[in-house]
């Protein structure tokens, strides 16, 4: 996924001046601290305190790649790098779309000297992580503070972790024949259609003698420890959909869909909560294999909306304009959406007759032919109606 500009394109929040915050720093045998901060009397740009931030990720381990620290995304995982040598590869593809995103937006306000390390950066962290994280069918997850890998076939637990897949694909970073392989290991290992389920990473931590952090005292299956989190089941159907796999994508994003899970009366009293909300986490191991865990209390909702209306219906806005590129399931013939921008409607059909997933190979606006694939409308606060026609092939 090419780096994009943001929905409204207002570049002017860069600008606004925010204090920055302040805490103790941790002493050598401080790990982490839970505190309040104060507000300090040093101020930045929101672009500055994007600056420190980006330049505080900088830091690399022997393999070249970020330090985990005390955890990643995955701060169960907070004792895999506390020693400060640990490496993180799914930090590396996430780092690596961030720097890609926002080296052309400091070029843009003339800070080329800060752009260009970044950009160093990322083509350094790609060559690292193609060396020293691929498996030999999938990415690794990581390396311990001793060296030892994470998420490898060689892992008596955690063999393998979709994040590090979907990210190799998200960032656009991976070879292309190494991210599609690790997204069909995600298929084959971690997606459990009969469950219901699509697993964080397999098998869960349960007797390894090596310390990842807090995630081991979960129970094996539980949230982060092997069981589905939701918000990294969305990532890989948005990295199914940058594949060109409609079917995969619909099929995941349907599975995880918790309205599919009050299907049958079996089925609610099996995952227990609310069918209408995103559980952060599905359990996976008997006897809870499909209850639902945390939920209204979970970024996987946003998540799951961008990956139905940007990545499968291929709806997205970027600044002035409406961009159309859907992944849909082979055996779609048609959809149509209805997108109200101000005072003006766009009224948006897509149709399917070769039964294809993505490709499109006629588009007309308002009765006028367009070329581009994405389709990429202006967008008008004129408060009328218009229509948007695209036919896949």
């Amino acid at each position: 996924m090419a780096p994009t500009p943001g929905v409204t394109g207002d570049k002017s929040v860069l600008d606004e001046v925010t204090p920055f915050i302040e805490a103790p720093l941790l002493s050598q045998e401080q790990h982490e601290s839970y505190l309040q901060p104060t507000i300090s009397t040093d101020s930045g740009s929101v672009f500055e305190h994007c600056v420190r931030a980006l330049n505080r990720s900088l830091g690399v381990g022997a393999h070249g790649l970020p330090l985990m620290g005390a955890g990643d995304w995955n701060d169960g995982m907070n004792r895999v790098g506390y020693l400060g040598k640990g490496e993180s590869i799914w930090l590396g593809w996430f780092l690596y779309a961030t720097l890609s995103a926002f080296a052309p937006l400091a070029e843009t306000r003339q800070e080329r000297a800060r752009a260009a390390p970044w950009r160093s950066h990322a083509a350094a962290l790609q060559r690292s992580l193609e060396r020293d994280g691929w498996d030999g069918n999938w990415y690794r997850r990581g390396y311990f503070d001793d060296g030892t890998p994470l998420g490898s076939s060689a892992s008596d637990e955690c063999r393998i972790d979709s994040i590090a897949q979907s990210w190799s694909v998200i960032c656009g970073a991976a070879d292309p024949a190494r991210a599609a392989r690790g997204m069909a290991a995600v298929q084959d290992q971690l997606i459990r259609r009969e469950a219901r389920l699509a697993l964080l990473f397999t098998p869960p931590f349960d007797r390894t003698p090596l310390d990842p952090g807090y995630i081991k005292g979960y129970p094996p299956g539980i949230r982060e420890n092997g069981g589905q989190y939701t918000h990294a089941a969305a990532w890989s159907v948005i990295a199914f959909a940058t594949l060109g796999d409609g079917d995969k994508a619909a099929g995941l994003f349907s599975l995880i869909n918790p309205i599919n899970h009050s299907s049958t009366r079996t089925s609610v009293h099996r995952y227990k909560v609310e069918p209408y909300i995103a559980a952060a986490d599905v359990y996976s191991e008997s006897p809870h294999i499909g209850r639902g865990g945390w939920t209204w209390y979970t970024g996987s909702a946003g998540w799951m909306y961008r990956a139905g209306i940007e990545s499968i219906l291929g709806l997205r806005v970027q600044g002035a304009f409406l961009l159309l590129a859907p992944c849909i399931p082979k055996h779609w013939p048609r959809f149509e959406i209805v997108f109200q921008y101000a005072s003006a409607r766009y009224e948006i059909a897509v149709e399917n007759p070769h039964g294809v997933s993505r490709g499109i190979i006629h588009a007309e606006f308002d009765g006028q032919a367009l070329s581009e694939d994405p389709i990429r409308v202006p967008l008008q606060d004129d408060g009328t109606s218009h229509r948007i026609r695209a036919v896949l092939g």
